[in-house]
């Protein structure tokens, strides 16, 4: 829907670039809208943006009364660019893990019959889905990014399991899996979980517990194989035994955590969160290939790559800088890091532009 940057509220989905005078997106599409993008509507003068007719935590959105409707109407056009079936059904099963985590910190157990009946069908979506689960981060804000990090684990889990090969019925597990990790942190003191700033090492040791609570509320379940229910207590194992909580080493930890494991990463570092700024997908992807090899399984983070780096020539990607550009050749020593042409005809390899990366591909 159209409306007026007066009539927006935290948590409304931009779904058309909203473009400057110089012609460079001021706000681009998919952005979470927060109070510091409607000041910045307001500063540009902007009369119109079009958004998603549900939030982020997958309500409804319901534009504010203005008193200068009569000024600036709402369109009635239809809009160009709406949430395609696929992320409606994703922020409908956010708005699921929303209650189920409430209910879960009240001390009700998980209903695996109703987790599988939101998730089954979204997971074999996200498989059909292609690359847009790894855009889920655009839909997460830091007050909703709970809900929104399990449900996306387990698309992410599940789409790179069916890239590695794995059968229906286990890429179907891993994916319930994922979505099921956190589960423990409904025990958790919640002041913790919402803290803004430093976490204190007493209270990191608390949250440290989860993986194991989350494992006590599948453990008897017989909807779940053994297989994926320790890869729900082992997602934060790392292979040079830097992980928790046990501690295990490669040959001790099963497959299946180390992709959710993958998955948990990527997701975390392209959200906003209350005490981290968020990264594009290439920028994360570029410090989990630098600074974590050796913790997390090589196979996984290939298929990950292969998954996010696989240009065509003549891909348009935003870089960093928000200049478009196309991608002319990609070096397959350096993925993210392709030689680029911008719009007004200069090309540069960005593997020479330690400054720049691409922030989004955009077609």
């Amino acid at each position: 829907m159209q409306v007026h940057p007066s009539q927006l509220v935290p948590g409304c989905i931009i779904t058309k670039d909203i473009i400057g005078k110089t012609g460079r997106p001021i706000i681009p599409n998919r952005t979470v809208v927060s109070p510091i993008h409607i000041r910045v509507l307001e500063q540009f003068l902007v009369e119109e943006v079009e958004v998603a007719d549900k939030l982020s935590d997958g309500t409804l959105f319901t534009p504010r009364s203005t008193d200068s409707e009569e000024e600036n109407p709402v369109s009635n056009e239809p809009p160009v660019a709406e949430l395609t079936p696929f992320y409606e059904n994703y922020l409908e099963a956010v708005q699921s893990y929303k209650r189920w985590f409430k209910e879960w910190q009240h001390g009700d157990p998980v209903d695996l019959l109703a987790l599988r009946k939101v998730m089954v069908p979204l997971l074999e979506e996200a498989v059909e889905s292609g690359k847009d689960v790894f855009k889920l981060h655009h839909y997460s804000s830091s007050g909703e990014y709970l809900y929104h990090h399990n449900v996306a684990m387990g698309l992410i889990s599940a789409y790179l399991a069916e890239k590695m090969g794995y059968k229906y019925g286990e890429w179907i597990q891993i994916g319930l899996a994922a979505t099921l990790c956190d589960a423990g942190m409904s025990q958790i003191d919640p002041t913790i979980i919402w803290k803004e700033g430093s976490i204190l090492e007493s209270e990191y040791a608390e949250i440290k517990k989860h993986p194991l609570i989350s494992f006590q509320y599948v453990e008897s379940t017989p909807y779940l194989s053994k297989s994926v229910k320790l890869a729900i207590l082992q997602h934060h194992e790392r292979l040079d035994g830097s992980g928790y909580p046990i501690g295990l080493k490669a040959d001790k930890i099963h497959p299946f955590s180390q992709i959710i494991a993958v998955s948990d990463i990527y997701h975390a570092m392209t959200c906003e969160r209350i005490y981290r700024v968020k990264q594009s997908p290439y920028k994360a992807l570029e410090e989990i290939l630098q600074k974590q090899f050796g913790r997390y399984d090589h196979r996984v983070i290939q298929v990950m790559v292969k998954e996010l780096t696989d240009y065509s020539t003549g891909t348009k990607v935003r870089l960093s800088n928000k200049q478009t550009a196309e991608v002319m050749f990609v070096d397959q020593s350096q993925p993210t890091r392709p030689m680029v042409r911008l719009e007004e005809g200069s090309i540069f390899q960005l593997k020479e532009q330690r400054h720049l990366h691409i922030e989004e591909v955009i077609g």
